[in-house]
């Protein structure tokens, strides 16, 4: 893989081409900036920006402006390799908080087509249904002790409006839900992005973490997608990097509250 090369493609598709999340929702182009606005409890921020020392601050209040006037809360989603190079403190200067941050990961599909299997007694289960959705959530609940709610309306608004968008698994252990993950695929780019794997602390280190992307990649790999790409945690990224994925550049959310 070209670092450089891949870093780009992922720009050019994934960021500056972006896609709605769902039917409700639409991606803006203005001022140097592509914005996101969600539909009805979804995601708003600024995905993707090309600026310059002398014209940042005022797109920065411009996107201020506008969500502040439709009464939202959005994300600047800030990349390590973005301009200017002191855009983060920029975003900090004119009132945003910056979340933990994280790095951007990419794998080719190709090299995670392994025979991976979880531990015995454990099993890997599609989510299609209500029911199925509660299990996931119990599973990222005990993985990540943290509310699973917006996991929850995230993924049934998913399975509902587009289905075909979106790969989501909970792997049980008997009937105990111990691990979740999904998996979101956006037509027309080269790359399935694997979000939310998370395994309740009694069950790491058993290889489940390592199933769930394996099972991911044959999916991803079966419907023509070429890369794999996670925002890891300092907690997963050497794991990851053990299993192949490259570090590309970070990324760090900078959250504005009107």
């Amino acid at each position: 893989m070209d670092h450089a090369e891949t870093l780009a493609l992922y720009d050019r598709e994934m960021r500056e081409g972006a896609r709605p999340e769902s039917p409700d929702a639409r991606v803006e182009r203005t001022g140097g900036v592509v914005r996101h606005v969600g539909g009805e409890g979804g995601w708003h921020g600024v995905l993707w920006s090309d600026l310059d020392a002398e014209g940042a601050d005022a797109a920065i209040a411009e996107q201020v402006a506008y969500f502040s006037g439709l009464g939202r809360e959005f994300e600047w989603k800030h990349h390590g390799h973005d301009w200017p190079v002191d855009l983060g403190q920029r975003l900090t200067d004119a009132g945003f908080t910056a979340e933990p941050t994280e790095t951007l990961m990419i794998g080719e599909t190709s090299d995670q087509l392994v025979d991976a299997v979880p531990p015995e007694g454990v099993r890997i289960v599609s989510v299609t249904d209500p029911a199925g959705v509660e299990l996931m959530v119990e599973a990222n609940e005990k993985a990540f002790d943290r509310d699973g709610s917006v996991l929850r309306d995230l993924v049934l608004a998913r399975l509902a409006a587009d289905p075909d968008s979106i790969v989501a698994l909970v792997a049980l252990a008997g009937d105990e839900p111990v691990s979740s993950a999904r998996m979101e695929l956006i037509p027309g780019t080269r790359f399935a992005g694997l979000w939310g794997g998370g395994t309740a602390e009694a069950w790491r280190g058993r290889g489940i973490y390592r199933a769930l992307i394996a099972h991911r990649a044959r999916i991803a790999a079966e419907r023509g997608y070429h890369y794999l790409q996670v925002d890891a945690s300092d907690q997963s990224r050497p794991i990851l990097e053990r299993l192949g994925f490259a570090p590309l550049t970070t990324t760090t959310p900078y959250i504005y509250t009107p």
